[in-house]
C-alpha cells in the first residue's frame, strides 16, 4: 500500500474515530442516573469501546510510531477484552471509560 493510501486510511479512521468518541460523549452527557436505569444505554458504550478498539488497532497497525501512547494500546486492548471476556464487562468501568478515558482520547485525536 503507497502512503498516499495509507495517509487516507488513517484520516478517515481518524474521523471515524472523533465519530465514535462524539457518541460516547452525548451518551455519557445523559448522567449516571440515566445510564443506570436504562439497560441500552451500557450496551451502547460497549458497542463504541469496541469500535474505538477496532479503529486503534488498525492505526497502530498503519503506523505504530505515530500511534506508540499509551492510550491506543489501551483501547485496543479494551476492545480486546470486551469481544472475548463479553460475561465479565463491569458497568461502572465502562462508565468510567466513557467519563474519563474517552474524553482523554478524544482530545488526543483532534490534536493530531
Amino acid at each position: 500500500m503507497g502512503q498516499p493510501e495509507l495517509g487516507n486510511r488513517t484520516k478517515r479512521w481518524l474521523q471515524d474515530l472523533d465519530r465514535v468518541l462524539d457518541q460516547s460523549s452525548a451518551l455519557a452527557a445523559r448522567g449516571y442516573e440515566a445510564y443506570c436505569s436504562d439497560p441500552a444505554l451500557p450496551l451502547a458504550i460497549e458497542a463504541l469501546c469496541l469500535r474505538a478498539g477496532e479503529i486503534a488497532k488498525r492505526l497502530i497497525a498503519a503506523d505504530p510510531e505515530r500511534f506508540s501512547d499509551e492510550i491506543w494500546i489501551l483501547v485496543a486492548r479494551t476492545r480486546d477484552f470486551l469481544a472475548h471476556h463479553y460475561d465479565r464487562v463491569d458497568v461502572d468501568v465502562l462508565w468510567a471509560t466513557a467519563n474519563r478515558d474517552f474524553p482523554a482520547l478524544h482530545e488526543l485525536v483532534r490534536g493530531l
